[in-house]
């Protein structure tokens, strides 16, 4: 049933030499490389081998059970054993998404409903900052776009693993657990800036871009870029800059525009801008890649089309709910203060159910 695994037992094997030579870590990028593939590989030898050892312990205790009846409770525990780590096996085997342990660049927008909108963005990066707090991540401002009243119109954020945290388990990485927050969150509540009570809805638009961790995964010419600069602004237009710190970086093959504006040198604003700039262009880069492959499977969870409406949180219900998935639950309060985990894990399930149903 699980032939493939015998090949992955090989491989697992191999790394594990190459890890154990000291020569491989002189070569630091190399030694990660090969550190995140021997992870990635660990649990599922795991699994396979318990699967291995449950089935001929399964079978030892049925013919046990012929003669003795007390063995035939043992063996149907067994069996249930082996068809949990049957369903965990084909779990684990599910094609992994290569950026599951990027960074990732986060970008909230306002969008329809204008100052509602810009608060409501401002309590989506709330709730995307503290989540990350729960996760034990690392989270850096790297431009904003603030509104008149403290929302903000615009908001990028990048999102990492903590210099010196171990790798994280499959599925665990940042990139796997907020991919899926990318598409349209919509909202319906009482805005502040009503005066009669009524319920409103508006709308943010939420960007979850991977990081490109090397400089050699985009390339960029060196004539590629229009880099402008120009002064920085706040809310309502003052400005709060006296020199030209704001980058505003084009890049001239594909028309993407960066602007950065919050650190006080160009720079830093140039720098982030960059980053931004990397990120936008792998994320462009990956999905065009998916476009061209004939194979190519379409996820039920997380589309190309940003436009997509995938959330709404309704304030007078303290309700929340997943479009793409049909999760629905009353605790929004708890939500927006960062607990999370379970509105992903929804996403994460259904993507997996997904993929196990193409690979048959």
């Amino acid at each position: 049933m699980f032939e493939v695994v015998k090949d992955l037992i090989g491989e697992h094997a191999t790394l594990e030499q190459q890890l154990a030579d000291p020569g491989v870590h002189a070569d630091q990028r190399r030694a990660t490389r090969l550190n995140k593939r021997y992870a990635e590989l660990t649990p599922i030898i795991a699994a396979y081998r318990a699967w291995e050892r449950t089935g001929e312990d399964a079978a030892a205790a049925r013919e046990l059970a012929a003669e003795d009846p007390d063995f035939a409770a043992e063996a149907k525990s067994l069996e249930r054993e082996r068809e949990e780590l049957t369903e965990r096996l084909r779990l684990l085997l599910v094609p992994r998404d290569p950026s599951d342990d990027k960074n990732v660049i986060l970008e909230v927008k306002a969008g329809e409903g204008g100052e509602e909108s810009a608060l409501f963005a401002g309590d989506l990066l709330r709730m995307y900052l503290r989540y990350a707090e729960r996760q034990g991540w690392k989270t850096e401002l790297l431009d904003a776009n603030e509104s008149d009243l403290g929302g903000y119109k615009d908001v990028s954020v990048s999102v990492k693993l903590k210099g010196g945290a171990p790798p994280p388990g499959p599925g665990q990485g940042v990139w796997a657990r907020l991919k899926y927050e990318g598409g349209v969150h919509r909202v319906q509540r009482v805005p502040a800036t009503e005066s009669q009570g009524r319920i409103h809805t508006s709308a943010a638009g939420v960007l979850v871009l991977p990081e490109a961790e090397d400089v050699d995964e985009v390339e960029i010419g060196p004539n590629d870029l229009r880099i402008d600069v120009y002064r920085s602004s706040g809310p309502g237009g003052q400005s709060v800059n006296t020199t030209d710190s704001a980058v505003r970086i084009t890049h001239l093959p594909t028309g993407i525009v960066v602007s950065c504006q919050n650190e006080k040198s160009q720079l830093q604003n140039r720098e982030q801008a960059m980053r931004i700039l990397r990120a936008r262009l792998l994320a462009e880069a990956q999905e065009e890649a998916e476009k061209e492959a004939a194979d190519a499977r379409r996820s039920q969870v997380r589309t190309v089309d940003r436009s997509e409406r995938i959330r709404t949180y309704n304030y007078p219900e303290n309700r929340i709910s997943d479009h793409r998935v049909g999760f629905k639950a009353y605790n929004l309060d708890q939500v927006l203060d960062g607990e999370l985990d379970a509105v992903i894990q929804a996403c994460v399930d259904a993507d997996a159910a997904a993929k196990l149903a193409d690979a048959g």
